[in-house]
């Protein structure tokens, strides 16, 4: 029986009793599945059986083919996890409905593997999206998958979402990016201030010691640790250390670098999420925080895990595809799905057969937390969308929200690569691999492995320069950071190029505050098995302040490029962009032929209630139906921050506070 199996048979014990004693096991049963990322103890979550509120309800009566609970939350990613887990410590019944599985080992557990994991095909879900409509551009990308039309752009089915997969970089969103939704939206509690109460709730920061934390505005007590890497780590490669100075004469200068960079060596001076520099311009160079603990990945996975091992009233419904939302006179009142494993045409094998049918009933609200692409993906089949979008695909309309699925948006990523010399020290002898049955470890692995350290218990990145594009900005655009390796972005087989070039170095540049809004997702099919169209509209000819990114971009390329002729670890050339790439024009045609982006957002915006954009209002609500709410990357009107999955964390616990404030609403009526 697979782990995910194991945890369907908690769903259909009638005894609560006995549901409940087999929900305190299911960690045990995960661990005889072979996933051996879940039963590893986690002393963060010791006291969450001391949390646990009595239930407030009896647990809905429950059948083979319909589930009841209080809040029915659809994806178990970085908004959905913490939503259900709030949700369900404050005595509510909540169902997880999760389309993948709970596949672990070293891909999920080991931080540096992030790029195997987004390639694992046991959790991989692989959409191919259109940077370009115009087919001569997009040829141009050497990364496009002609018979798939689009570039691969990973996504992760398995419990934990692309919090199971993603590069594990933690950085705060600034505080000008909360005041500006906060005016869209006319709610001072969106603020900075406000929103800052959210990060402090959220994280465990253990890079620095409580003065410092305090003095920093970092939370200690939270469900999400964050670590960084040690400076002192670099020193066992003098080529890294080279890099590193040379960002600092980079962004310095020649005869005034020293100083911060012996000032880098205090974690306290290069922490990016010092609130202070999150409210000020917040320029320099850092080191990155990395939601990992004692050497694993930490996410929404051992969160959810924690909370369902502690209380009785969470329920993990892996291996579920949510297929449409039920409408009953205006309001949400439950989830069609589909039972079984690969059922979502994502995946790279998927199932043939359908799976079982089965109905998930929410007394009190549906929550969508399923992604910027398949949110609205699900309000679309569930007949919530633009008028023609529905009708073109036959699907009854409901309610006609013309922005859904509308303003796709997210960062422009390239990289500036050279080969080095020789191979870097750090990771010469490392295989970027967990031993095979029977054979033994590589020195980095058994390093790992004996103390959780390493190169292996990093993320890989070694710094990070933070700057604007141009002095007349509010605030830093440009994320700009370094690894060993090569990397040009996300193509099929892109994790063993990036990590075998043991004689390369990757910066890697990265525009924040971007403004194209024109990106779209839509339906390919009225099956919810077929993953929606994608279409980023990359640069966007017909909106001006796209040659604002392109340029801020190019700008990022040239400053990269210092970085390399500062320092003193001689490259024997440059491979990208290439010797042969030089000016303005040129750094241009080359960042708009090969970017990419990992940061897909705002497909289902919050608003006013006179924008016509608007999907959602302040309190997460999605307009013109009750007891539904959107809970993701698609709720902001404008991506934030450099790296949004912080921003989501903090946006879910913000929207628990806003659903259990209206929990005493009425329940749900009756199943017709």
């Amino acid at each position: 029986m697979d782990s995910g199996a194991r945890l369907w048979t908690l769903w259909l014990m009638t005894d609560t009793r006995r549901r409940a004693f087999l929900a305190k096991g299911a960690l045990g049963g995960l661990a005889l599945a072979g996933c051996p990322s879940m039963p590893r103890r986690d002393r963060r979550f010791d006291e969450l059986g001391d949390q646990c509120v009595e239930p407030r309800a009896p647990a809905g009566a429950s059948s083979a083919d319909e589930l009841v609970f209080d809040y029915v939350v659809v994806g178990s990613g970085a908004g959905g996890g913490p939503v259900a887990a709030r949700l369900a410590l404050a005595g509510y019944h909540v169902g997880v409905i999760e389309a993948g599985g709970t596949d672990g080992g070293p891909r999920y557990d080991v931080p540096v593997f992030h790029p195997q994991a987004s390639e694992d095909p046991a959790t991989a879900w692989n959409y191919y999206v259109a940077h370009y409509s115009d087919p001569e551009r997009a040829r141009r990308d050497p990364k496009l998958v002609s018979e798939r039309g689009g570039v691969l752009y990973p996504r992760a089915g398995t419990l934990g979402g692309c919090t199971a997969h993603h590069a594990l970089v933690t950085v705060f969103p600034h505080a000008s990016d909360w005041d500006r939704l906060a005016a869209a939206l006319g709610d001072p509690s969106f603020g900075a201030d406000a929103m800052h109460a959210y990060s402090k709730r959220l994280e465990r920061c253990t890079y620095l010691d409580r003065d410092a934390r305090e003095r920093a505005g970092h939370g200690g007590d939270g469900w999400l640790p964050t670590t960084m890497t040690p400076a002192l780590f670099a020193f066992r490669d003098l080529a890294l250390v080279r890099m590193i100075a040379a960002a600092f004469k980079a962004f310095y200068g020649e005869s005034r670098y020293l100083a911060p960079l012996l000032r880098f060596l205090w974690r306290e001076r290069r922490d990016p999420n010092d609130w202070r520099k999150l409210t000020d311009r917040g320029e320099g160079v850092f080191g990155v925080p990395t939601s990992t603990a004692e050497g694993f990945r930490a996410g929404t996975r051992e969160y959810l895990t924690a909370v369902a091992a502690a209380c009785d009233t969470l329920t993990l419904l892996t291996g579920t595809l949510a297929e449409r939302v039920e409408l009953d006179r205006g309001r949400a009142v439950g989830v069609h799905c589909r039972r079984g494993a690969r059922l979502y045409r994502a995946d790279p094998h998927p199932s043939e057969v359908a799976g079982s049918p089965l109905y998930v009933r929410a007394r009190r609200e549906v929550i969508l937390a399923a992604g910027a692409f398949n949110t609205p993906q699900l309000l679309m089949l569930s007949g919530i969308g633009p008028r023609d979008e529905l009708e073109r695909h036959g699907i009854p309309v409901v309610v006609d929200r013309p922005g859904v699925g509308r303003n796709l948006q997210d960062r422009y990523e390239i990289s500036v690569v050279s080969r080095m010399n020789g191979e870097l020290a750090l990771v010469r002898d490392c295989t970027f691999a967990a031993p095979a049955e029977g054979e033994a470890a590589d020195p980095c692995y058994a390093e790992w492995r004996r103390r959780g350290s390493g190169v292996y218990g990093t993320n890989g990145i070694a710094c990070a320069v933070v700057r604007r594009s141009r002095e007349d900005l509010p605030a830093p655009d440009l994320f700009i950071f370094g690894a060993p390796g090569l990397f040009r972005g996300y193509y099929h087989g892109y994790a063993g190029a990036l990590t075998q070039a043991k004689n390369c170095f990757t910066w890697a540049v990265l525009k924040g505050q971007t403004r194209n809004t024109s990106g779209r997702v839509t339906l390919a099919s009225p099956d919810p098995r077929d993953p929606p169209r994608v279409d980023f509209n990359y640069f966007d000819p017909a909106d001006p302040s796209s040659r604002d990114d392109l340029d801020a971009v190019v700008a990022g390329v040239a400053f990269a490029r210092r970085i390399f002729e500062r320092s003193d670890v001689a490259a024997d050339a440059e491979l990208l962009p290439g010797p042969g790439v030089q000016g303005r024009d040129a750094i241009a045609r080359y960042v708009e032929d090969q970017a990419w982006g990992h940061h897909a957002s705002c497909t289902c915006p919050m608003g006013r209630a006179d924008d016509p954009r608007a999907v959602l209002d302040a309190d997460f609500r999605v307009r013109g139906v009750t007891g539904l709410r959107v809970v993701d990357a698609s709720v902001f009107p404008r991506i934030p921050g450099f790296f949004i999955v912080s921003a989501i964390y903090m946006i879910a616990e913000k929207a628990s506070d806003r659903i259990l404030a209206s929990a005493d609403a009425d329940v749900a009526p009756p199943r017709r």
